[in-house]
C-alpha cells in the first residue's frame, strides 16, 4: 500500500542528509511531503490523487511555488521508488524582466551595508558584501575560510560538484582584518558565539532589522538576492552565460537564464528605443 507515513519522512530526510543536500533543502522537502501526507489524511496515494493535490496547491498558491513543492514530492516518491506517479510540474513561461518589487538595486545593495555599518552590525555588512562580492550561496559560506581569504581562492563544495571561487584583494582584505579582530586564525569566518557556521535563519533575520533604516522595501531583502546582484552585474561585464553559470556552480544554464533578466524600468528603455510605434 502506498501510504505516506511519519516514519516516510524520518526516512527520506535522512537519506537526503546522507546525499549531502543543503540543511535548507532537506528542511524544504520535509516540510512539503509534510504538508501532502497532511492532505493524504491516511489514504492511499496514487496518481489522481497527486494530480488533485496539485490543483489544491494551484489555487492557494503561486505557480512557481506549485513546482517548487512539486519538486519535493517528486525527490519523495523516487526516494520511495513510486518512479509511476511522479506529478510534472506547471507551465510558467519566464518573464523577460524582474519586477521592480523584487528586484535589489546596486544603490540599494550600498544603502544595506551602510545601514549595518551605522548599526555596528559589522558581520553582517561583511557577509552582504562577500555574497555579492563572490556569488556564493548562503549556505557555501562556511567555505570562506581564513585560509581561503588569505589564498583569494575558496574551494566550495555543493551538491557533491566543487568549484573555486575567487575572493577580489578588496573583499579578502576586508575578511581577514575581520578574522584578526575577531580572534579567528583558521576555519570558517562566519560563525556565531558558540563557534558554529552562521546559518541562513540568521543572515535573514539580521538583514530584515536594517531595511528601515536604509529606505529599503522588506521584499527586497533577502539572502538569495544578493547572489542575484552578483549574477547581473557579472553578466553586463562578460555577456557570457554560460561562464556565468560555472562562476555560479549552476549545472543547467536555464537556471541562470533567471539571474540575466534585465529590471522592468531597464526593459521599458529598451522597448522605448525601439521607436516601432508612431
Amino acid at each position: 500500500m502506498r501510504v505516506v507515513t511519519e516514519d516516510d519522512i524520518l526516512a527520506f530526510a535522512e537519506a537526503l542528509r546522507r546525499n549531502e543536500r543543503s540543511c535548507a533543502t532537506v528542511e524544504k522537502y520535509t516540510r512539503d511531503t509534510v504538508t501532502f501526507m497532511k492532505y493524504c489524511k491516511g489514504r492511499q496515494v496514487n496518481g489522481d490523487m497527486i494530480r488533485d493535490y496539485r490543483m489544491h496547491l494551484r489555487e492557494r498558491y503561486a505557480i512557481s511555488s506549485v513546482n517548487s513543492m512539486v519538486t519535493s514530492l517528486n525527490a519523495f516518491f523516487k526516494f520511495k521508488g513510486w518512479h509511476d506517479i511522479r506529478v510534472k510540474q506547471l507551465k510558467m513561461q519566464q518573464d523577460a524582466f524582474c519586477r521592480d518589487e523584487k528586484d535589489l538595486s546596486r544603490q540599494e545593495y550600498q544603502r544595506l551595508i551602510e545601514a549595518a555599518e551605522a548599526a555596528k552590525k559589522y558581520r553582517l555588512s561583511l557577509i552582504i558584501q562577500t555574497v555579492c562580492g563572490t556569488g556564493i550561496r548562503i549556505s557555501e559560506l562556511r567555505f570562506i575560510t581564513y585560509e581561503a581569504a588569505k589564498k583569494g581562492e575558496a574551494l566550495v563544495n555543493c551538491k557533491g560538484k566543487v568549484r573555486h571561487v575567487f575572493i577580489i584583494k578588496a573583499l579578502r582584505s576586508l575578511l581577514i582584518k575581520y578574522a584578526k579582530k575577531n580572534g579567528i586564525k583558521s576555519g570558517p569566518i562566519f560563525i556565531t558565539r558558540k563557534g558554529n557556521p552562521v546559518d541562513r535563519s540568521n543572515i535573514w533575520r539580521d538583514m530584515k532589522t536594517v531595511c528601515k533604516a536604509a529606505h529599503v522595501s522588506p521584499q527586497k531583502v533577502f539572502p538569495h538576492n544578493l547572489r542575484h546582484l552578483f549574477a547581473k552585474t557579472f553578466y553586463d561585464i562578460d555577456k557570457d552565460i554560460a561562464r556565468l553559470a560555472d562562476v555560479l556552480g549552476h549545472s543547467n544554464i536555464n537556471t541562470t537564464r533567471i539571474y540575466t533578466v534585465t529590471s522592468i524600468k531597464e526593459h521599458g528603455k529598451k522597448m522605448e528605443r525601439m521607436k516601432l510605434v508612431m
